[in-house]
């Protein structure tokens, strides 16, 4: 029995118990989304095909590094081309069974006529024009159930290096099946989406920013790069 004049505490409730999101869990969009907010210790996790996939810890020369090597090259895009918009490990809402977190993507933004929007809570929704994934080999679910989902959801341009099979393959969007990007004479890929975003894929693999962002400088420089930018201004 409480004492006169002694105030009782209110009962405090039990802690919640934070559900586990680990690899292999087969979620609904909703579920997938509640579980990560809650865990606040997992820095990357995707959910593709309904199947959830929380990457392992990153490594330096088989992601950090050639991921670095590869957002300097968006960047460097993005920053003279107005209306276009980069991110990084931006989660993605393609669509109900599909929330993928793309190590970088390059979109037009919506007010320029670009397939995406922002939500109220700030996730890019819809179809990004491009996006980039460098994974460890072509074992890698980046090569197989992430692509279906791009490619299906409508993703125009997908680009994938493979780290150790030292490899880039840059895939576009022709009625509905995705085909590789060949390169020209001169050995660079060019996108078929951007004007201008122009790869020396085997500088790219040897890891010579310089030669890779004096290539894209040319891209730059293209009669087509700056008709493209005409017409996000207008």
């Amino acid at each position: 029995m409480p004492q006169w004049g002694m105030a009782t505490l209110p009962a405090v409730p039990p802690p919640v118990a934070v559900p586990a999101l680990e690899s292999g869990d087969q979620l609904s969009r909703a579920e997938f989304e509640r579980r990560y907010h809650l865990m606040t210790a997992v820095k990357k996790a995707e959910l593709i095909e309904g199947t959830v996939y929380v990457p392992s810890p990153v490594r330096n020369q088989k992601h950090g590094k050639p991921h670095l090597e590869i957002a300097g090259w968006i960047l460097t895009y993005k920053a003279h081309t107005p209306g276009t918009e980069g991110a990084d490990n931006t989660t993605v809402r393609l669509d109900l069974d599909n929330e993928p977190q793309p190590d970088l993507i390059l979109r037009i933004l919506p007010e320029c006529g670009g397939a995406t929007r922002n939500s109220e809570d700030d996730y890019v929704e819809g179809a990004p024009e491009l996006c980039i994934e460098v994974a460890a080999s072509s074992a890698s679910y980046d090569c197989h159930a992430k692509k279906r989902a791009y490619r299906r959801n409508g993703v125009r341009e997908y680009l994938l290096w493979l780290v150790e099979d030292s490899r880039v393959e840059w895939w576009k969007l022709v009625e509905g099946e995705f085909v590789l990007i060949e390169t020209d004479h001169a050995g660079i890929l060019k996108s078929t989406v951007f004007p201008g975003l122009w790869l020396d894929a085997s500088a790219l693999l040897a890891f010579d920013s310089k030669r890779v962002l004096t290539v894209l400088q040319t891209g730059l420089d293209s009669p087509e790069h700056g008709e493209f930018v005409g017409r996000l201004e207008h």
